[in-house]
Order: C-alpha cells, then structure tokens, then sequence
C-alpha cells in the first residue's frame, strides 16, 4: 500500500468536507486529493529523483508529500533554517530534484545538479491546472515515501528512509479512520520538514480532522489562530508551550475553550512548565509523545489519564510519571540494554531499542537494525515497574566522572527546583582527575537574585550524590535550542571552553 490511501480515502468519504486552512484558504479533501493528483502528473513529467520541499508550513506541504507518493518519488522536506553551507551540501545530495518553495536561495546554492525549481504558487498552480487529467498509479508499500535528514545536532545529518509501509504501520495502529467530527480541528505549528510535521498531516487526515496551519509559530499568533478556527486539538514542543503559557501569564487573553487536546513531544518537557500548563488548562487532555525520525513519530505516549493521576496522587511513584513519556504504543516493542546488548530489569538505565512494523531504522548508507529488527535509538532511559518510560539523554551525553554514569536530566530537575533558576543544563566538561567532571548552565528569571554557586552547589549535594555536584558554573541569557525544542549540548560545552 502506499500513504496516498490516507488522502484518496478521506476525499472519497467527504469530498466536501474542509480538510485544511491555510492563510485564509480554505480546501476541502476533494480539493486535496485533486491537487495532489495534478501534483504527481507534474512531477513525474519533470523527471526527477526526489521532490524537495524548501519552504515554511503551508498547502504545498500535504499536496507534495502525497503528489510525490501518487509519482512514486521520495519526498524529503528540507530545513529552511540552515546555514547556506550546510543547506548546499544537503541540495548535493539529492540530485537531481524537484525543490519546491524558496526557488532564488535553492538557485544560488545549488546552480548545478539538474535541479528542477518551482515557487510555492507555482507549484499549487501547477498542480491545480493538471489535476483534472491526473491518474495515479498504485505504488508498491516498501517503496520510500520520505527521505528525512536528521537535525545533525551531534554529527553531519543522516537521511533517514521511512517506507510506505512504515508511515502506514504507524497511521493505521494508532489513529481511527474518519474519528473526528466536522467541528474538530488540529493546529499544525510545527516546521514541515519534521518528522512530527509529517505525521501531523497523516493522521489529522486520516482522522477526518480540519488542519489549521500556522505557517511560522509565534504565540500570539498561535492564541488568535487557535481562537478563531475553534482549534480542538494541537501539538506543541517544549519551548513553543513555555511561549504560549508565559503570554497567558503575562495577561494575554484568547479563547480557548473548544481546545480539548494538547500533545507534545520532540524536547524534554520542564516539569514545573508541564504543571503549570496542567493549571492554566484545567478542562484539555495532555499526551506526551516520544519519538524519533526513524520510528515514524510516536513509540511512547503518557496520556491524559497519567496526566492527571500524577498531578492528584499521593504516592510518589505516581507523581514522579509526569516526568516520563509514558508506555509504549502496543504496536511496538521496547526494551532498555547494557552496553553488551543485554535488557536491563526496571529501575536501570540503558540504551533504548525499539521495534514494530512502523520502525525503519534505515539510513541511505546503510541500516541500523540488528538481525532481530531492532532499532538503537541512541537515547538512555529506563522503566519503572509499570513499564512507564523515563528519559536521561542522548546516549552520549552520558557525563561519564571516574567510570561513573550520570544522567544530565537528574541534576537538571534538582536546579529547576530552584526558584530563581528560569532553565538549566548539565553537561560533561573534561577534567584531569575524573575524565570527565559536571558543568551546569543555568538561566537566571527576570527580576530574581542571581543564587550564590555554593548555594546550588549545595542544593544539588542535598538531594542528589557528591558526585554529581559541579566543578564548573556559567550564567547564560538563555540555552541554545534548535527549532524543534532540543536543546544542543555542543554549544554548551563550548561555553566552558571560552
């Protein structure tokens, strides 16, 4: 099967039906569908290998990601927000292309290649003019549906492959179709060129749920969008949630009373910021999502019914759960493993691995799967006795002092404790006695009193071992984050070495 049954299904059940907004402009699912068809008969006239998406969130997303499925070419959506060396080297490697979307910089960086440009009005007015001679061919499921090219905040960025049949297992195990009502409507805010942009789309639409787009995400503009289209349902990262709660605390008024679900995901989740959310939206169910690229989204959900247990229980087992991402979805399976490979028992950290039907784990160089099927994701973590999941970082942000492992994230919760520390970040930093020694970074709130180091010095040896005490303190006016909410360690690191 091939990810075009997603659209072709909810135009043929609700021709008529709105099924995005954007700008202003309405589409119905017909109007969808007839586009994506005119998309493919344009592309595969153009003679390309893969159409490229180079633009912010907008109707040539879906209509792309669907025209190249009905052609049979892998779409890959580029970041806009990358540095023109690095954005070249990405257009190299995937010559030649269709690049929709921001046509004199794709130009100018990559003059040569056989590239194919087209604006973003050129490219729906193309498809809308050939739409009604558009016939699609059925494509095979293990074909690439999509190239993704990780964020590279470690390394050079990989281009993950998610076949058909990924993007499917994930869609069709975890969303009912045609599940929404007329009046739903899910808030698209996220950058296209991310997995949880992707994924957004496939399952809104499976759904039957109106999309609202937010082109570039800015709080007020996501408060009035949200109250205008009726939003019922949304997905936000971190940082973009801490943005919109501290505008409501600041006194921004929008009405959001038809809001009934927020998930997030894509970041660790603050979480006296997840509290104080739980607060201001007393009537709106929380999902946690945890996921990678190369997992087709979501492996890992905390619901809202976790949500609320952890906020009014009193057994700290419970309450500690609002800090996990949940259990995994039964489409997939999960197991945390020692250095040798081994699976770890509860309540000890380890690499997680993964594995389903909706995991690819394949890179274009090569694949990451064992011979078993399953995929090291690179992130540590372990599960408590109900299964329920918790996050220590990136595999190798590990700060390894004297052959001890110590998770970043713990150290990280005890500052945020603090009532004058807005964020913090624990990083390994060398050091001759150790190897390897705990450096923190902290944000300081606005009108709080800077605390003494020996005081945070001394709240984390209160709750936490000595061991985990810094040797080395900055100040920053705020962490680096990427667009997605993760926070980039590297340049961190690179403070203590200024």
């Amino acid at each position: 099967m091939n990810i075009s049954l997603i659209l072709q299904m909810a135009a043929d059940t609700g021709p008529e039906r709105t099924g995005l907004v954007c700008d202003g402009r309405r589409w119905t699912y017909g109007d969808l569908m007839r586009a994506a068809g005119g998309a493919a008969a344009h592309l595969s006239d153009n003679g390309c290998s893969y159409v490229a998406l180079l633009d912010e969130s907008s109707e040539a997303a879906p209509i792309a990601l669907f025209g190249a499925a009905l052609a049979g070419i892998p779409y890959v959506p580029l970041n806009y927000r990358l540095a023109d060396e690095d954005l070249a080297a990405l257009l190299k490697r995937i010559a030649p292309a269709c690049i929709i979307g921001d046509t004199d910089r794709a130009a100018r960086l990559a003059p040569e290649g056989g590239h194919v440009y087209l604006s973003r009005e050129g490219f729906l007015a193309a498809a809308e003019a050939a739409a009604s001679d558009a016939v699609g061919e059925e494509q095979e499921g293990e074909g690439i549906a999509a190239q993704i090219f990780t964020s590279g905040t470690t390394a050079a960025p990989k281009a993950a492959l998610l076949r058909h049949a990924n993007l499917l297992g994930y869609i069709l195990g975890t969303v009912e179709f045609c599940s929404a009502s007329e009046e739903d409507a899910q808030l698209v805010c996220v950058p296209p060129y991310h997995i949880a942009g992707i994924s957004a789309l496939m399952s809104s639409i499976y759904a039957m749920r109106r999309i609202v787009m937010l082109p570039a995400f800015d709080p007020d503009d996501w408060l009035r969008l949200a109250a205008e289209e009726k939003v019922t349902n949304a997905f936000l990262v971190p940082t973009m949630l801490s943005r919109i709660v501290d505008r409501l605390d600041s006194g921004a008024r929008a009405d959001l009373s038809a809001l009934q679900a927020i998930a997030y995901g894509g970041g660790r989740m603050p979480l006296e910021l997840i509290q104080r959310a739980l607060e201001l939206f007393p009537d709106t169910n929380f999902t946690n999502a945890y996921g990678l690229t190369e997992t087709s989204s979501t492996v890992a959900l905390l619901g809202p019914d976790d949500h609320r247990k952890a906020q009014t229980s009193d057994d700290p087992a419970v309450q500690a759960r609002l800090a996990s991402v949940g259990r995994p979805l039964p489409t997939v399976e999960l197991e945390i493993r020692d250095e040798a490979g081994r699976p770890l028992p509860a309540g000890e950290r380890g690499e997680i691995f993964v594995r389903g039907e909706q995991v690819s784990g394949e890179y274009r160089e090569r694949s990451a799967l064992d011979p078993d099927g399953w995929f090291p994701t690179r992130d540590a973590g372990w599960l408590d006795e109900e299964g329920y999941l918790f996050l220590a970082g990136r595999a190798d942000d590990v700060i390894v002092r004297g052959g001890e492992n110590i998770s970043p994230g713990e150290i990280e919760d005890v500052l945020m404790s603090h009532p004058a520390i807005a964020d913090a970040a624990a990083v390994g930093i060398p050091s001759e006695e150790w190897g390897e020694a705990v450096g923190i970074a902290v944000v300081i709130k606005p009108d709080e009193a800077t605390p003494d180091e020996e005081e945070l010095r001394a709240l984390i040896r209160e709750r936490l071992r000595s061991s985990r005490v810094p040797e080395q303190i900055r100040l920053l006016p705020e962490l680096p984050y990427n667009e997605m909410g993760k926070l980039l360690r590297r340049e961190i690191r690179a403070a203590f070495q200024g």
